[in-house]
């Protein structure tokens, strides 16, 4: 079989390698050859027109937005991402401080600045740090079975609602106390579901839970954009390695392949891109998402791969973990609050019966993170995984900002209002406009809401590619779409789905299954 599209190498060379994908997994091989002293030749074959994969940084709400990975897990020296970032300079003096880097975190989250209840209340911190100190001792717990004869529960989730039974035994406080500590603890267990990227802890195994390595350091972020280290990592290989919009569609191996370039030499690999071009290889190193070799793994390699492979990357779990931006022209937090969390009284881990996922799939939502203040603009950052944000991806525009803004309604008492436009550089509207056409900048009245711009993700990203948002990777992390020519490409048609954020200016949130790069959860991108 003939290729086309490559040249053979001149002889000295080395052996041809190819690596397929261009995130952050296969930009850290393609460095990594680089460096070697018998220089190979190298292709990084990418689908997309842009090297980075997950990580991708926005420029929007007047500042920089992480749409994919969020910040650096452990940022010590041991973190070969942080290790990364500081040789590039990305970090600012806090982040790569000795202090910073010694912080022993566990692993865990911390505690939120303030916390709401489902019934408008508020939570002490002292209460909420008291369930989180048991949640996470518990957590500490369950990493130390992975070396035992035998596991005293098949999963993280059951070993820890029996340990909690145990303890809920022991409370002395009165029905409504429990109630409450209860359902900071289901709080609790749905951010560990999405640190897991999975519907529920249920399902991750407690033997093997203790394999994750939990470094040093307290997690940080780029002050520039997470982007910028694999915008660096790109920039520093050779000018020809990266080939862009080469979306691969067959790796045919275990073969011997021709070139008319390279007479008399025989290459045990050949992969077929979707253009029609062929790229024969020595080697082949393949970076593609977990997701996408779930979904393409009985044509992608030809002969088929190996049963215990292909039953392993079948067998391996794979959740939906969605981001969720709201951006406020008012902020209804207090200065300084970093995290807001809100609590159900209504759940506990402790029971097992789920509520309609029509009525409740909003409850998933572990709560907001507050972005830093980008001029006049003020956002929130909001986490949801498993069925519940799989849910969500198939609701109306209307039916999610409704949800949304009568959670926050609910939890804080407070009915902001304002000016709101489309965007970008719609016409501003205010009032109470009752609901029109879906056509782009005609306004909506949601229940009283005030009047917002609606506009489908076509108009917006056939108009201005930065107004596409928000992420939803059918992944356990989070991603973007830029284009539509883009979703097309990786989705199919149709698959987009977007949602305006409630109580501020309008924003489009894209939901896209964008599978995650399983290495880059190793190297702590996240």
């Amino acid at each position: 079989m003939e290729s086309s599209g490559h040249q053979a190498e001149a002889p000295g060379r080395g052996p041809r390698v190819l690596v397929v994908g261009g995130g952050i997994a296969g930009l850290g091989a393609a460095q990594r050859l680089c460096c070697c002293s018998a220089f190979p030749s190298l292709r990084v074959l990418e689908a997309t027109a842009r090297a980075g994969g997950r990580i991708r940084s926005e420029r929007s709400f007047g500042g920089v937005v992480e749409v994919g990975a969020h910040w650096i897990h452990g940022p010590s020296q041991s973190n070969p991402v942080f290790q990364l970032a500081a040789r590039y300079g990305l970090l600012g003096e806090k982040e790569l401080s000795e202090e910073n880097q010694q912080v022993e975190t566990g692993g865990h989250v911390g505690l939120p600045s303030v916390t709401y209840t489902s019934s408008g209340g508020s939570v002490s911190l002292e209460l909420v740090a008291e369930m989180s100190s048991l949640f996470y001792s518990l957590i500490d717990q369950t990493r130390e079975f992975l070396h035992s004869a035998e596991a005293p529960a098949p999963s993280v989730g059951e070993y820890l609602k029996k340990q909690i039974r145990e303890h809920v035994a022991g409370w002395a406080e009165g029905e409504g106390t429990k109630t409450l500590k209860l359902a900071i603890l289901n709080n609790l267990f749905n951010v560990e579901c999405c640190v897991s990227g999975t519907h529920s802890m249920d399902l991750v195994a407690l033997a093997p839970f203790g394999e994750y390595t939990v470094l040093p350091g307290l997690d940080c972020t780029f002050p520039g954009g997470y982007q910028g280290l694999t915008d660096r990592m790109a920039a520093s290989l050779p000018t020809d390695v990266m080939v862009f919009d080469k979306p691969v569609k067959t790796i045919h191996w275990n073969g011997s392949f021709q070139e008319a370039s390279a007479p008399g030499e025989a290459f045990p690999v050949l992969v077929e891109c979707e253009d029609g071009g062929c790229f024969p290889a020595h080697h082949v190193i393949v970076t593609v998402p977990l997701g996408f070799l779930k979904g393409r793994l009985d044509t992608f390699f030809e002969p088929p791969l190996p049963p215990e492979k292909a039953e392993a990357i079948r067998k391996i779990g794979f959740g939906t973990n969605n981001k969720i931006f709201l951006e406020f022209e008012e902020p209804f937090w207090e200065p300084g609050c970093e995290r807001i969390q809100v609590v159900w009284e209504d759940l506990s881990p402790l029971e097992d019966v789920a509520p309609e996922l029509q009525d409740a799939w909003f409850k998933k939502l572990i709560g907001f993170w507050v972005l830093p203040a980008f001029g006049a603009c003020h956002v929130l950052c909001g986490f949801i995984a498993g069925l519940e944000s799989e849910f969500m991806e198939t609701l109306s525009d209307e039916d999610v900002l409704l949800s949304l803004t009568q959670v926050l309604r609910r939890v804080t008492g407070t009915d902001p209002e304002g000016r709101f436009c489309s965007h970008p550089g719609g016409r501003s509207v205010t009032g109470t406009t009752p609901p029109t056409s879906e056509e782009p900048g005609s306004a909506l009245n949601l229940q009283g809401l005030p009047a917002i711009s609606s506009r489908r993700v076509c108009d917006d990203l056939a108009s201005a590619p930065h107004s596409a948002l928000v992420k939803s990777a059918r992944t356990g992390i989070c991603a973007v779409v830029p284009t539509q020519s883009f979703t097309d490409r990786m989705l199919g048609p149709g698959r987009q789905r977007w949602c305006a954020r409630a109580l501020g200016r309008i924003a489009t949130v894209i939901a896209a299954d964008i599978p995650t790069d399983p290495t880059e959860v190793c190297v702590g991108a996240h």
